[in-house]
């Protein structure tokens, strides 16, 4: 069967061509040195699991030292890290896969701990509604400019450390989030207060890193961009507010949006009255300027030949990846049969999955260790959502 998927991407703005259609999105796998300094189990990590897919995302890379979010995170803060940056990089890059770094600021989804002492930061000095949440201190004026410089300086650290492209991480209720979010920003300044000045801080990211990309890149360098469409926080992001946001990141330099959601095709968590898939919704709002990473769910072939074949550009594999990384190869191969959807606890070695990256999957899994192939079908249907959630970074 031929699949959809399989076919060869070109962005429209820029002359890169993926092999196919199928993505590797951020997958937090708590591998790193405690310092941001990339491991040697990282970088097995990534080139056993890559080689496959047109594109592969790594997991997010703090942008300064304020933005570390978690223990064993990747640290792109600094120029110390591009020679371990650029290990990792060469390990993606096997058979003409892609490599994105993803960059980001975890803002108040820190803790005192993770920083050292250091109090969070955010927007406004709002803690999330969230058990155990801190109250962050506000970025003063000053210290945001800084911030939006941090994002072009990391940019241009991953140009230097050989990467295809990064991801500005918008998502998942990090900093660049909390900035568009009436819920966590509550500021009085221009960086705050309506909309349009809720959307200032990641237009003004979006334009440092093209900056850094305009000024370093020596060859055509891939800049996405990755969205949650909602938040279920009273006040917070509604479904409307995302799409006036995508009818402006439409025209910015950007190479790609990622729609970061649990199901390809989930509706509204927050208005019943909305019917129609969100990802449909935002594609028409896009009007094909932009391309479009839809993700969440997809673990079969059909899955993934269901979201290519309606026109959605890619398609992102989680958590099957982490399952069967040669996923691509045996549909390409037509040994479809031969796909794993469980793991056994005897393949964590081939599979490069190391401490605390198991830990985090028998946490989130239950005694049995979704998705070990022991564990009952219903834990794992419950567990596989937990995964996708924590993994893509929201935690």
């Amino acid at each position: 069967m031929a699949y959809s998927f399989l076919d060869t991407f070109k962005f429209p703005n820029k002359d890169i061509t993926l092999k196919n259609r199928v993505v590797i999105p951020p997958l937090t796998e708590c591998m790193a040195f405690h310092d941001g300094n990339v491991t040697e189990d990282e970088i097995d990590y990534y080139r056993k699991h890559s080689g496959g897919v047109g594109l592969y995302i790594t997991a997010v890379a703090n942008v300064n030292e304020e933005g570390k979010g978690f223990e064993g995170e990747l640290s792109v803060a600094d120029d110390k890290f591009i020679p371990g940056l650029h290990k990792l990089a060469s390990a993606i890059k096997q058979n003409g896969t892609k490599a994105v770094l993803q960059i980001f600021s975890a803002g108040r989804m820190s803790s005192s701990s993770v920083l050292r002492g250091k109090q969070p930061v955010s927007a406004s000095a709002i803690a999330a509604a969230r058990a155990g949440s801190e109250q962050p201190r506000a970025l003063s004026a000053e210290e945001v400019e800084q911030t939006i410089v941090d994002f072009g300086e990391a940019a241009r650290r991953a140009i230097q450390a050989g990467f295809d492209g990064v991801e500005i991480h918008g998502a998942n209720t990090y900093l660049i989030q909390q900035f568009f979010s009436p819920n966590s920003n509550q500021r009085t300044d221009e960086w705050g207060g309506t909309l349009e000045k809720r959307m200032k801080f990641p237009l003004a990211v979006i334009k440092s890193v093209n900056e850094a990309v305009n000024k370093y890149a020596d060859k055509p360098f891939i800049v996405g961009y990755r969205i949650s469409p909602e938040e279920i926080e009273k006040p917070g992001i509604t479904f409307d507010d995302t799409l006036k946001f995508v009818d402006v990141l439409k025209d910015q330099p950007i190479d790609y949006l990622h729609i970061s959601m649990s199901n390809v095709w989930r509706k509204s968590l927050t208005d019943d009255t909305i019917t129609t898939p969100l990802n449909e919704t935002i594609k028409e709002h896009l009007q094909g300027k932009v391309p479009m990473i839809v993700v969440g769910d997809v673990q079969t072939p059909e899955d993934a030949a269901k979201a290519t074949d309606a026109g959605f550009d890619l398609v992102a594999l989680g958590r099957e990846n982490i399952r069967e990384p040669h996923w691509v190869q045996k549909v390409e191969h037509h040994d479809e049969a031969s796909i794993r959807y469980t793991i056994s606890p005897d393949d964590l070695d081939e599979l490069g999955i190391k401490p605390p990256f198991f830990d985090i999957l028998m946490a989130l899994s239950g005694a049995n260790g979704i998705p070990l192939s022991t564990a009952k079908q219903t834990n794992r249907d419950a567990a596989n959502k937990n995964i996708d959630y924590y993994l893509s970074g929201g935690k």
